[in-house]
């Protein structure tokens, strides 16, 4: 079966879309990648994002903004099918995660009850109308009226592409926030440990943002963290937050590292000082949440990361420092593009709901126990 998967991440970089050929089911499965590409959102379109990312919005900017991203979506699944010749009506299946605006997977009291929300846009049945393919789509919310958090959801494809008999293995990926997949040697999928780790670029990219007026959306090659020296002071009080000591399962988002976050730095810092602490809050957050969370169940020999943040030289050399004796390896070196794996997740996962299999792993989401996930837009 050709299946698309669609991913467009916190960061609100853009649209990656990962097109793949699977068979086989569970953790026999075969997957390989046919094509992967990106298409960056619109200045406009990412600026109307963020204006109702978790965020008092108008409902019809939201319902507007819901039908605008599947026309994207579709255009984006278009041209990456034509830049690598390949004709949509392969494909078999889409899997489309939508844009999250707002996930408070914990939940907090609302009208007299506690409610957990999350709420990702693009409309599924739009994109399939346009590309004339099935969608899969809205994986969270099934996982969370199970009791979950609905996130992190990778961890299924995580074990299934990094598992070893002999290994300890983490699988980090570092989007706009920071997630692990923690998978002892020899583990059953019941043994992974998943959750968020906190920032990951949300806060580096937003630090750029501020400091060149929109010019520039992420620190290139750490050049702007390189002039700069670590706040230690700043960085102690920042990893005190009580998010980083909250056991798993656990998420986080814009809610807790968007715009209002970069108030909590001195306003006369430095923008070279306050790009290098934050770059080494990304990376001890990461290391903290292993040495709390994961070697006390597990033994760490390597660490797998994807995601932007490992193009990120200074980030990467941190996360090295804080994790002594562990070999640290990006996802590329596996077959699987740094930028292309939650796509790769995405088109996986959405294969498994159309057979009607579940694909959350409780011991990460802390659902109360499988579930099929997604929506069916024939």
């Amino acid at each position: 079966m050709r299946v698309a998967g669609i991913m467009s991440g916190t960061s609100l970089d853009g649209i990656d879309v990962a097109i793949m050929d699977i068979r086989g089911s569970g953790w026999k499965m075969k997957a390989s990648v046919v094509a992967f590409g990106g298409v960056p959102y619109p200045a406009r379109v990412r600026e109307a994002l963020l204006g109702v990312s978790n965020r008092e919005a108008h409902v019809g900017a939201v319902a507007r903004l819901n039908v605008l991203l599947a026309e994207l979506y579709a255009e984006a699944v278009f041209a990456v099918a034509r830049r690598n010749r390949i004709a949509v009506k392969s494909l078999d299946l889409i899997g489309c995660h939508g844009q999250t605006i707002f996930h408070d997977g914990a939940g907090a009291r609302f009208l007299g009850r506690t409610v957990a929300a999350t709420l990702q846009i693009g409309d599924g049945s739009l994109l399939a109308e346009r590309t004339g393919v099935p969608v899969i789509s809205d994986f969270r919310t099934r996982d969370m009226a199970a009791g979950g958090r609905g996130a992190p959801l990778v961890p299924f494809v995580d074990y299934l592409l990094f598992r070893d008999p002999r290994l300890g293995r983490v699988a980090l990926n570092i989007g706009g926030i920071a997630n692990l997949t923690a998978i002892p040697a020899g583990g059953a999928p019941e043994d992974a440990i998943a959750f968020d780790t906190g920032p990951g670029n949300m806060v580096i990219d937003a630090l750029a943002r501020r400091h060149s007026k929109g010019k520039l959306a992420y620190d290139r090659d750490s050049r702007i963290a390189a002039r700069g020296r670590v706040d230690e002071s700043l960085l102690r009080r920042l990893l005190a937050d009580r998010f980083y000591r909250q056991p798993p399962p656990k998420t986080a988002g814009r809610e807790q590292y968007g715009a209002e976050f970069l108030e909590r730095l001195p306003p006369a810092m430095r923008i070279e000082d306050a790009m290098a602490t934050e770059t080494a809050l990304t990376a001890a957050s990461i290391a903290m949440g292993i040495d709390r969370f994961v070697r006390p169940r597990m033994r760490v020999d390597e660490l797998i990361a994807s995601g932007g943040g490992v193009r990120n030289p200074r980030l990467m050399a941190y996360l090295a420092g804080f994790l002594p004796g562990v070999r640290i390896r990006t996802s590329s070196e596996f077959g699987i593009d740094a930028d292309a794996k939650e796509a790769i997740a995405f088109a996986i996962l959405a294969y498994e709901s159309l057979h009607g299999r579940p694909s959350n792993l409780p011991s990460a989401t802390g659902a109360r126990g499988p579930v099929v996930l997604g929506k069916l837009s024939p």
